[in-house]
């Protein structure tokens, strides 16, 4: 029994331990999602998100867990699941993301605006993972505007967004339309997104139009 969970100052990697060294208790902590102790419960979420970045074959089997959290009324929850399932895709070697794109990217419709900007900057991540997938995630989110989130939720998004191209610009077909879409932001009502923009484009911009010339 994992009865650290309980305890408000948790060591999240000692528990993680365990869990590693004794797959059998990973069961405890996946039932936890739905204790009715907030402590117990946010103190294994927590234990699973480490997992994730640390351990993420020790989760993998659960990938369909992850999954249905990505319906839960929960906002929260919703945001672990979204966070777990994109570390998962650096060693899912099966191609479950592939079937569950769709429901992943569909939270950029998320009511939660916070959701929308967590499925933008995890996509860093999968995008890294799964290059075969690139196009379709870059097309996802160059269609932030036709999201339902207010003029103001969107610039946070975009921003989010720039940050994530960063993560595979180098490696990706599409510059031409994402250095479009950074350009627009230059002028973005939110300073802090118009700077990620200008930061952006003159890393980037230069190396589009060179290879223009070659």
């Amino acid at each position: 029994m994992l009865s650290d969970l309980s305890k408000k100052n948790v060591s999240v990697g000692s528990i993680a331990k365990k869990i590693v060294e004794d797959n059998k208790l990973l069961n405890e902590v996946l039932d936890n999602v739905d204790s009715d102790k907030a402590v117990v419960k946010y103190n294994s979420l927590n234990v699973l998100r480490f997992l994730s970045e640390k351990h993420p074959d020790v989760l993998y089997p659960e990938w369909n867990f992850f999954v249905k959290l990505l319906d839960n009324d929960n906002t929260f929850l919703r945001t672990i699941g979204l966070t777990i399932i994109a570390n998962l895709s650096t060693i899912d070697t099966d191609q479950k993301f592939e079937e569950t794109f769709n429901k992943y990217y569909g939270l950029l419709e998320d009511a939660s605006m916070i959701n929308a900007a967590n499925v933008v900057a995890s996509s860093g991540i999968i995008a890294k993972a799964k290059p075969q997938l690139q196009s379709k995630i870059t097309k996802e989110l160059l269609r932030i505007d036709k999201t339902h989130h207010s003029s103001e939720c969107k610039n946070i998004i975009k921003g989010k967004a720039i940050l994530t191209f960063e993560e595979y610009f180098d490696e990706c077909r599409e510059k031409k339309k994402i250095i479009q879409f950074v350009r627009n932001e230059l002028k973005n009502t939110r300073s802090a997104t118009s700077k990620k923009a200008e930061k952006f484009l003159k890393k980037w911009d230069k190396c589009v139009k060179n290879s223009k010339k070659n």
